[in-house]
């Protein structure tokens, strides 16, 4: 295969500005999303919520992930990825601020699909759009970088809320809420600009759009054989909606969807209510059990270290297979044993953040490597739609499970949904390490294993 302008281009300035614009979404969205753990104790106070009420709380903004991937995936493959890149945080923005004033759960529940709708469009926008941009040697490492901004805003959220709890004497939640306007309206400025994405370009057939945009991008490197192969990469095969859910592209979004969803579901569970969570363990003080789901967040993103080597140097497939088997370990221990000191339930805790660092990194990596750009944010979309609505039943029933069943069989149910992770990895997970991204996402048969390339630094 010839070489390739953006697969074999040196990291540089312009590719760490694209991931931290990328990242900016993914920030929001663990802002957004544990940030309402933290305070919903106050919030339910406040508003005289039931345990029904806090998990549809909980659960909205996932069930608007699930329209706003679906919706927004489709869309972003048809008109491109660059103008929609600004748009949805400035819902984001207007629907945090709007929080701040509510005095009704069924408004706040309306405003949380909402913000949901928005962060769901931007996964399939951000990734797609990145992806596309990245040279193979660190595409698999950069992409996987994406969900540490989550986990980064997870933990700011856990730390701003904690402040707030501890200072405003009354109405924290409301402050707490309306903060992630702050960083959205940031974002928002910096992601005007922004290029469009040149392997879309070209998917379209406005080749002489991708060559401007490559030539802003890489300026003399640019040159006509550079753009006559992207063009050859990316050449059109009138792939729709439709063809995600047929023959090998089928296999592929089941795979994706699945080992999402089963990952995803105890995952938001636990950060979405982690100071209830800790609190059933026998952490009964509200500020001791934010601290804990800080700790547990801020190991959620050590946990992705080891992973962001280990996807160049094992590869994709053992790194999944192997996450899902050492995950349903500590689940499972806190399942069996409710009563355990606070130490062994927090050390078990710690364990489940470590050991979900591989499928966390590979939820960004495997859909955009996978499926070409004509349905690339598509499969996205598809893939966080699936996930989202799932982890959207399982956060609606934890609260529930926890009054009614009690923390330990709540775990174990946990535990068991994980195994079954286990079992769609080993059976379906792929390997793509060291493949183009025009070659990965082919689904003819190889004629060649993949070359491991040597892999550039990522802060050459």
């Amino acid at each position: 295969m010839s070489s390739s302008l953006i697969d074999d281009a040196r990291f540089r300035p312009f590719h760490k500005k694209m991931f931290a614009l990328t990242a900016g979404g993914q920030f929001l969205d663990g802002y957004l999303l544990s940030i309402v753990g933290v305070v919903v104790l106050g919030m339910s106070q406040d508003l005289g919520m039931s345990a029904s009420q806090e998990g549809l709380i909980g659960a909205s903004a996932l069930v608007g992930l699930f329209v706003g991937g679906l919706v927004f995936g489709r869309v972003t493959d048809r008109i491109g990825r660059q103008l929609l890149f600004t748009l949805h945080f400035v819902v984001i923005a207007a629907a945090s601020i709007a929080s701040m004033f509510v005095d009704d759960p069924a408004l706040m529940v309306l405003l949380r699909f909402v913000i949901g709708v928005a962060l769901g469009a931007d996964y399939a926008i951000g990734s797609a759009l990145l992806s596309e941009w990245l040279p193979t040697a660190q595409r698999g490492r950069v992409m996987g970088m994406l969900i540490m901004a989550w986990f980064v805003g997870a933990t700011a959220a856990y730390i701003v809320g904690y402040a707030l709890i501890n200072t405003v004497e009354s109405g924290a939640w409301r402050w707490a809420l309306g903060s992630a306007a702050i960083p959205a309206v940031a974002f928002i400025i910096a992601r005007i600009g922004t290029p469009e994405s040149p392997r879309w370009l070209a998917s379209r057939g406005r080749v002489e759009e991708a060559r401007a945009v490559l030539v802003r991008v890489y300026g003399e490197e640019a040159t006509p054989e550079a753009v006559d192969t992207l063009v050859d990469d990316e050449k059109g095969h009138g792939l729709g909606f439709i063809e995600v859910f047929r023959g090998e592209y089928f296999k592929r979004t089941a795979f994706v969807g699945l080992f999402w969803l089963l990952q995803i579901v105890p995952l938001f569970a636990i950060y979405t209510f982690g100071p209830t969570i800790l609190s059933a363990f026998g952490m009964s003080g509200s500020g001791d059990s934010v601290i804990g789901s800080a700790l547990i967040s801020v190991l959620f993103l050590i946990g992705c270290v080891p992973a962001l080597r280990l996807i160049d140097t094992l590869g994709r497939r053992p790194l999944i297979v192997w996450s899902f088997a050492l995950m349903v370990i500590p689940l499972a221990v806190l399942g069996l044993a409710p009563t355990a000191p606070v130490a062994v339930v927090l050390v078990c805790f710690c364990a489940y953040a470590l050991f979900s660092g591989g499928p966390s990194i590979l939820e960004f990596i495997y859909p955009t490597e996978l499926f070409p750009t004509e349905v690339r944010a598509t499969a996205v979309g598809v893939g966080t739609a699936v996930s989202r609505i799932g982890a959207a039943i399982g956060t609606y029933l934890l609260p529930v499970g926890l009054d009614r069943i009690g923390v330990g069989p709540t775990m174990l149910i946990m535990a068991v949904v994980t195994l079954l992770g286990f079992a769609v990895c080993v059976t379906m997970a792929p390997e793509t390490r060291g493949r183009r991204l025009a070659e990965a996402s082919n689904v003819a048969p190889a004629a060649s294993k993949p070359v491991d390339r040597p892999t550039e630094s990522v802060g050459r």
